[in-house]
């Protein structure tokens, strides 16, 4: 009985994301064939386009799963402990102190082993 219910599933599915398909052809399309109307009016096609096509993919099993995901995340990101101005700054400052010591070996060590070979080649 299950594996009939997923197969039925799995069956409409494959029709929903066929329906996405034509519909996300169908919006490049008009949007290329009425290149010439303003640009608002195209934009405006699209956005409802794919608001009815994102809408149509949401109700099958991986459009919802991707839903759940989203929905997940976002509670994973009201969890995250950002850190204050004065830490970003002094992070930041580290960085690019860092970044300038590095910098400065490479280019004496680039000078040094320039050296080394323009007096090997003379």
């Amino acid at each position: 009985m299950a594996e009939k219910i997923e197969r039925e599933a799995g069956k409409q599915d494959w029709i929903k994301w066929s329906v996405v398909a034509v519909i996300v052809g169908g919006a490049v399309y008009a949007n290329s064939y009425f290149a010439a109307e303003s640009l608002l009016f195209r934009t405006i096609g699209l956005l409802v386009a794919a608001g009815v096509a994102g809408w149509i993919a949401a109700q099958t099993v991986k459009g919802r799963a991707f839903v759940n995901l989203c929905l997940d995340a976002r509670v994973e990101i009201r969890k995250v402990v950002w850190p204050s101005r004065q830490e970003t700054t002094q992070t930041t400052i580290v960085v690019l102190i860092v970044i300038f010591i590095v910098a400065l070996i490479l280019w004496l060590l680039d000078s040094a082993l320039n050296g080394v070979i323009s007096s090997l080649i003379t």
